[in-house]
């Protein structure tokens, strides 16, 4: 098995609030992040694939037309939005990046098997600060 991966790049803002709570409890849970105006990040997100390489090219699945997935069902509804009122399928869900990153998956997953029948997504990586990540399997 070979493993490929992309890595892009975008900026969002969000904030962690729960509906339920008092504007106390969330600010005891989530300290600044429940910040009534929102705060942002310099997100990284990278995508691997597995699969065996193709014969005839080489390839898992070709990185270009990967990047131009994630580009186009991910980063360009990502960018420069605010994750919990414009970017549509994250509606009504808990913008932390645990919740994130599994409704990723949930759109980049079927599009890659599309694309590549005998590649699948492996894990996504996401970075919401150099030193604050998550990992996700699809499990």
């Amino acid at each position: 098995m070979v493993y490929i991966s992309r890595k892009e790049h975008f900026n969002a803002a969000h904030k962690l609030y729960n509906p339920n709570w008092s504007p106390e409890k969330n600010a005891e849970v989530f300290g600044p992040c429940a910040n009534a105006n929102w705060h942002g990040h310099n997100f990284e997100l990278i995508v691997t694939v597995k699969g065996k390489p193709n014969p005839d090219t080489g390839f898992v699945m070709d990185l270009k037309e990967l990047s131009t997935l994630i580009k186009e069902l991910v980063i360009d509804k990502v960018d420069h939005k605010n994750l919990n009122l414009d970017v549509e399928f994250m509606y009504g869900k808990m913008a932390s990046c645990e919740i994130f990153i599994m409704e990723i998956w949930n759109i980049l997953a079927p599009a890659i098997q599309q694309a590549a029948p005998s590649a699948r997504l492996h894990k996504l990586k996401l970075y919401e600060t150099p030193r604050n990540f998550v990992e996700y399997y699809g499990e």
